[in-house]
């Protein structure tokens, strides 16, 4: 499953000259849904966009709250193209989940943002029609998401969770420098020393007669 969450301070949706869709501050997100994809991918999804931090917080800092912590909307496109693959300059769309199965899959996904979220404060196009998406971007602001492939060891919600917490340290890290055990192995070993000398404490002079 992919999708292209865009930051908005506003959105709508028009099918055949009438808008069928609207929102005010908040998200747009088009969502492609894949042949393989099943119930771990779509809450994987779900879980990702309600907590996607790209809102400011009262003091104004960037990149700290949610749409759900900010209490904003969110509107749904489906968009099967982001399933394309290009046959040289062709698009082919053989990935992208069948129409028949995918309206019920998509269907499900508004249901799971609504029990997730808030249900009045998720909207959505129309499903199959031709339809003009009207996005203000805020920023502009646009995220990819994926999901894990399916099958894959770290669509267990549990242990994607872990990994992810486990990548956050690393960038802190990264950003900080070398850890403090990088430090220690780097500095030379006293112990080491001292065996080397003869010094008092040496383990090899007890072992004499």
């Amino acid at each position: 499953m992919k999708a292209v969450v865009q930051r908005v301070t506003r959105a709508s949706v028009t099918v055949g000259g009438e808008q069928v869709s609207a929102i005010g501050r908040g998200l747009c997100v088009l969502l492609g849904i894949s042949l393989e994809d099943s119930q771990k991918e779509l809450e994987h999804m779900v879980r990702k966009i309600l907590n996607l931090r790209v809102f400011e917080d009262e003091s104004g800092k960037h990149w700290s709250k949610s749409v759900m912590d900010k209490q904003y909307e969110v509107l749904c496109v489906s968009q099967f193209t982001l399933q394309c693959v290009l046959k040289g300059n062709k698009p082919d769309f053989h990935l992208a989940m069948p129409t028949e199965q995918a309206e019920g899959f998509y269907n499900s996904f508004l249901e799971q943002l609504r029990k997730t979220y808030r249900p009045e404060l998720i909207k959505d196009g129309k499903f199959g029609a031709y339809m003009q998406v009207h996005i203000q971007n805020d920023g502009p602001v646009t995220i990819e998401l994926e999901s894990p492939a399916p099958g894959a060891a770290t669509s267990d919600p549990k242990l994607l969770s872990k990994l992810e917490k486990q990548q956050q340290r690393k960038e802190k890290t990264r950003a900080k420098g070398p850890s403090e055990s990088n430090k220690e192995r780097a500095a030379p070993r006293k112990e080491d020393r001292s065996a080397s000398s003869g010094a008092e404490g040496d383990v090899s002079s007890e072992r004499e007669p």
